[in-house]
């Protein structure tokens, strides 16, 4: 049976269009099969999906395939690019890939909040978010701590690059079983973030306000009395033209561990 091939567009983004013409010239010179959709618009039925755009695009696309453990492979329109490493200088070489399957997928963690779904993180704050407020955090219902902030983040390994950095989290390499606690704006010199195994139950509750969660930025469940947060029963399928490197994307994307150049 031909594959069938989903190429999903995010036309909000610049250089779109010049893109989605060299893509299809090539998947049509590979004799692949494939269907044009909007990330607004997605649907399954696929064997496997390129997304082109940033990386909200490959975020929203890379859930909604992970129900079907549809490989998902990013082309980079975006700033950093930490989940598609193809640029569009590279597209050209993407039809005889996919279409001769010599790429590499790999299941990256997930994480649940009600009927929601986080490749990257879940955030959570103070419904009114103009001020800090007191949060205490449960894990498997055990008081762990409590703290007076802006919010709280809980990262995937995969996130742990994004929001979670930001607030001084640390960075975990995306093949690990964790997860990420990171406090935001904490007002006491000892909240630090916590990591802890992928299998706790996470529960996040307030006293003195309802509480606001986001997933992925994207998604949003609002005025709630308490949060809990674990691993998702499904994980995302990201597919790379070839084996990426963590420790060079932290390099390239980041600069990681890059002195300063004098100017003298």
């Amino acid at each position: 049976m031909k594959e069938k091939i989903a190429i999903i567009l995010n036309s909000k983004i610049d250089k779109t269009d010049k893109v989605i013409n060299d893509l299809t010239n090539t998947f049509e010179l590979s004799e692949l099969n494939f269907d044009l959709l909007d990330i607004d618009n997605l649907k399954q039925g696929y064997n496997f999906v390129c997304a082109i755009g940033g990386d909200g695009t490959i975020l929203k696309t890379s859930r909604y395939y992970a129900k079907t453990s549809t490989p998902v492979m990013g082309v980079n329109l975006g700033r950093l690019g930490f989940l598609s490493l193809v640029t569009p200088e590279e597209i050209h070489l993407l039809g005889e890939i996919i279409k001769n399957k010599s790429y590499i997928v790999k299941d990256r963690l997930m994480l649940k909040s009600k009927e929601f779904h986080a490749l990257n993180d879940i955030v959570i704050k103070g419904h009114s978010h103009v001020r800090t407020s007191k949060f205490d955090l449960y894990i498997n219902d055990i008081l762990v701590s409590d703290y007076i902030a802006d919010g709280i983040i809980i990262s995937t390994p995969t996130g742990s690059t994004a929001y979670g950095l930001s607030a001084g989290g640390p960075i975990l390499h995306p093949s690990l079983n964790s997860m990420v606690i990171v406090p935001i704006c904490a007002h006491t010199m000892t909240a630090r973030p916590l990591v802890v195994p992928s299998y706790e139950k996470i529960t996040v509750k307030t006293v003195d306000e309802l509480l606001d969660v986001s997933c992925d930025g994207q998604e949003n469940i609002s005025e709630l009395k308490e949060v809990t947060i674990t691993k998702s029963e499904y994980t995302a399928k990201l597919a790379f033209p070839k084996d990426d490197n963590f420790y060079s994307v932290l390099k390239n994307k980041l600069y990681w561990g890059i002195s300063p150049v004098s100017e003298i």
